[in-house]
């Protein structure tokens, strides 16, 4: 969707007096209300499956990598190969898919090509049948034919067919989509194919899209609509059910889901409504959000302004800190969080938001970190998307007992626009840097997250077997952040049932290619084996790769599963 989409005056009148009342701007409840957090009830591991965005980055220095990094960006939607679109009145095309795959990938995450936005207008003005596919082949080549390009996980066939398809010139949508997955697979049997990308979640539309995909053997690999309502984040587990049912019901595999636009014009300069969004999306099982194009390209939708933090971007900080597992968290009224503990450091980091006044926090199963525990409490401001913000606020720091392994921290005086971070660690023992990072909690690439009782944090990376091209190549990539320009050791726990040595390529930075080495272990996803390697990293964000397959490196021998790497 773009903001450029038609309006009646009497629809922008109305919208304009929400936004001036503050209806549209977030909620602005009555206090008194708690929030839980339930440290021993684990969600799922650390993804930052909200950190992403439409037309989110450019070339250039637009964004910089380094504000890229704090964020653990999960995905990307960018125009396809030679993309036309002039969104929100730009006058030049931007944000080219392959021109910007490297800054992409270096950022640890991964990208849809949205193909309809090879035409420059939006709504998109259809020609013909032939000058569609004669596009949709240029787009696909073009793909195939970078064989250095990584990290594009999916065409997304069309955008919002629910009013942007001309049925009258191109017939029925279904049939469209039918035809258009069936010329992309041709052409590209590799590349997963995502759809239906509704302006917003029908479950008529879904039902008649997924019984024509279903008959036609042209399901989706990735499930897609957009939640841009102003009351969207209150809908997102309704949705999920639905559409699961719907799936179950056609005899569908289960998919992941992507929402690759979310939160209205009027949301997404404010902070706490991020909160609303990352926790909904954490709790429903989303695999990756991306915040919607209404403004201008390139700026992590809105998070940055001149290249620089506005204050939304502290909000998407913090949750980008995160590691380990996220944990539940249970709202009181619209006091809402997403919270993730790191067993590692022995670290719960909550973010929080959405209603104003005097509320709580109330945070059980903290045993592990002792009787005491030093909570750290800080604020966002709420400037908007044109101001700069160049740090948080630190507003209290505190000792809290604990008691029954639960501690109540009251955060007084909240701002309902604003968000908020609580930060719980020990009051001795803590770690001045990570070192351990989870394979889980990095970016992973044709290769699956799965669970073991053996693995630290109780998840791993498996199933990294592709190595055949660059579509299929399967990877792992940690950024991990050192205080020093130097050598580490780097520690790798794996498992390999294979009953004889395996190799995995390591590179960081984009540089040269080593050999790791891994003797067989006793069993798939038991863990325990480690090995050492030296890397020489800078100060700062480093990106590191293991791989049994990527550009420039000929392919692993055997298999593999990585559980975690621990730099020293």
């Amino acid at each position: 969707m773009r903001i450029l989409r038609v309006r009646t005056a009497a629809a922008t009148a109305i919208l304009t007096t929400l936004v001036t009342t503050g209806v549209l701007a977030g909620p602005a409840h009555a206090a008194g209300n708690t929030l839980t957090v339930n440290v021993g009830t684990v969600v799922r591991p650390v993804t930052q499956v909200a950190s992403g965005g439409l037309y989110g980055v450019d070339t250039g220095t637009k964004p910089p990598l380094a504000q890229l990094y704090p964020l653990r960006m999960n995905h990307f939607t960018q125009p396809p190969p030679g993309g036309q679109q002039l969104g929100n009145g730009a006058t030049q095309p931007c944000c080219d898919g392959l021109q910007v795959a490297g800054k992409v990938t270096s950022a640890g995450a991964r990208q849809f090509y949205r193909l309809p936005d090879i035409y420059p207008n939006f709504p998109y003005r259809w020609v013909s049948w032939a000058d569609w596919e004669s596009k949709v082949r240029t787009i696909v080549q073009a793909r195939v034919n970078a064989t250095g390009v990584t990290n594009v996980d999916g065409y997304e066939l069309w955008n919002e067919p629910d009013w942007t398809w001309n049925t009258a010139a191109a017939g029925s949508f279904n049939a469209g989509w039918t035809r258009t997955f069936q010329l992309v697979r041709s052409l590209d049997t590799v590349t997963p194919i995502v759809g239906p990308s509704h302006s917003s979640y029908s479950h008529a539309w879904m039902v008649d899209f997924l019984t024509n995909a279903k008959n036609t053997d042209t399901v989706p690999d990735v499930v897609v609509w957009h939640e841009l309502g102003n009351d969207s984040y209150l809908n997102v587990g309704a949705h999920v059910a639905d559409y699961r049912a719907i799936e179950s019901s056609l005899g569908i595999s289960p998919r992941p889901i992507s929402i690759n636009e979310y939160a209205s014009p009027s949301q997404v300069d404010i902070p706490s409504v991020a909160v609303h969004y990352m926790a909904v999306f954490e709790r429903y099982g989303i695999r990756d959000a991306e915040r919607a194009y209404w403004y201008e390209a390139g700026t992590l939708n809105g998070l940055l302004h001149n290249n620089a933090p506005t204050a939304s971007y502290w909000a998407y900080k913090w949750y980008g800190d995160m590691a380990g597992n996220i944990v539940q968290t249970v709202p009181g009224s619209w006091l809402e969080g997403v919270a993730a503990y790191d067993p590692t450091r022995r670290f719960v980091n909550l973010v929080l938001g959405g209603d104003s006044g005097n509320n709580t926090v109330r945070v059980t199963g903290l045993g592990a970190l002792g009787s005491q525990v030093r909570v750290t409490l800080s604020r966002t401001g709420t400037t908007g998307r044109t101001t700069n913000q160049s740090a948080p606020t630190t507003v209290s720091t505190a000792t809290y007992t604990v008691s029954g392994g639960a501690i109540s921290v009251p955060v007084n005086g909240m701002d309902a626009s604003a968000a908020y971070q609580l930060l719980i660690t020990p009051t001795s023992g803590i770690a001045t840097w990570q070192q351990r990072y989870e394979a889980e909690n990095a970016a992973v690439v044709n290769a699956n997250r799965l669970s073991s009782s053996s693995a630290s944090a109780g998840g791993y990376v498996g199933q990294i077997d592709g190595s055949a091209n660059s579509r299929n190549d399967a990877f792992v990539d940690f950024i991990v952040n050192v205080p020093q320009t130097r050598a580490y050791t780097m520690n790798i726990r794996y498992a390999n049932g294979t009953g004889a040595t395996a190799t995995q390529g390591l590179a960081y930075n984009g540089g040269a290619w080593s050999t790791v080495s891994y003797p067989a272990t006793g069993a798939w996803g038991s863990f325990g084996a480690s090995v050492n390697v030296p890397v020489s990293l800078n100060a700062g964000y480093n990106t590191i790769r293991l791989a049994k397959g990527a550009p420039s490196f000929a392919g692993g021998t055997g298999y593999a599963e990585l559980d975690a790497i621990t730099l020293s």
